[in-house]
């Protein structure tokens, strides 16, 4: 039993790594990137030269911290955080993330051209959560830092 995996390990390397007929797909003869090559590579997509991390997408929010004040515990909080791409790229968001279920993010999930604006919208629910409370969202999107961090902040009572 020994001697036959010595001898199949060599032929699983040999034959194990082939193509099997799979043919890459072609590229894109147009210069502008793909929205795969955004995601990828969000600072040098399609770039020949070494990175330019001044010519990106740049997400701006008009206000990053979002105060609810004061609610009753079980409240549904719902905000918006407003933004615009500021950069030369258009602006891709992959994901939006908090740190517990309790908040939810929606985001565009098409790309905002350089000059546009856009909106993500949070929903918050208060229940079985008291007292001071301050849910940080992350975005992920091609810029350049590709993280980036916005807070739903206030007071639950009882």
């Amino acid at each position: 039993m020994k001697s036959v995996i010595v001898l199949l390990i060599p032929l699983f390397a040999l034959f194990g790594c082939g193509n099997d007929g799979v043919v890459a797909p072609a590229q894109s003869t147009t210069d502008a990137p793909s929205n795969a090559d955004i995601i990828r590579n969000p600072v040098a997509a399609n770039a020949v030269t070494p990175a330019d991390t001044a010519r990106v997408a740049r997400i701006h929010f008009d206000e990053p911290e979002a105060h609810f004040g004061e609610v009753r515990a079980g409240q549904r909080v719902r905000r918006e955080f407003t933004f615009k791409n500021s950069g030369d790229l258009p602006l891709l968001i992959t994901d939006a993330r908090s740190t517990c279920g309790c908040t939810v993010p929606v985001y565009p999930k098409r790309p905002i051209q350089p000059g546009e604006h856009g909106a993500i919208s949070v929903v918050f629910d208060t229940s079985n959560k008291l007292g001071r409370q301050r849910k940080p969202v992350t975005l992920t999107a091609n810029t350049y830092p590709a993280q980036t961090t916005v807070y739903l902040e206030g007071t639950v009572i009882e």
